[in-house]
C-alpha cells in the first residue's frame, strides 16, 4: 500500500472509494493544515516548473490557483480581493510581458 502523507483535494477519498480501494485519512487542525498547505504550494510550484507541454502546464497552473484560493480562505481573503490586489499591483508596477531583467542599480 503506497503511503502519501500529503494534503489532498476534498473529493479524492470518494474517487479512491469508487475504484474499490481502501484508504486512511485524518482531518488536520488549523496549525497542521497551514503547514501542509505550504508544502502543497511548493509541490504545485514544482509541478508547474516541470510541466513539459501546454496541457500539462494548464492542469498544474489550475492546481496552483486552487492552492492560492485555499491560502486566501486561510487568511479570510476572497478570490475577488486577491484579484483586485493583483490588478492594483499590475496598474502600479506592470506585469511581466516585456520580459525585463534588472541587472543592477547604481546607488
Amino acid at each position: 500500500m503506497p503511503t502519501y502523507n500529503k494534503l489532498i483535494r476534498d473529493r479524492i477519498p470518494q474517487i479512491i472509494e469508487k475504484s474499490g480501494k481502501s484508504y486512511r485519512t485524518e482531518t488536520l487542525d488549523s496549525e497542521r493544515y497551514e503547514q501542509e498547505l505550504r508544502l502543497k504550494l511548493q509541490e504545485e510550484i514544482n509541478e508547474v516548473l516541470n510541466a513539459s507541454s501546454r496541457d500539462e502546464a494548464l492542469g498544474e497552473l489550475a492546481d496552483l490557483v486552487e492552492v492560492i484560493h485555499a491560502f486566501g480562505d486561510l487568511y479570510q481573503l476572497s478570490p475577488e480581493e486577491i484579484e483586485a490586489q493583483r490588478k492594483l499591483k499590475f496598474d502600479e508596477r506592470g506585469g511581466f510581458e516585456k520580459r525585463i531583467y534588472l541587472v543592477d542599480v547604481e546607488d
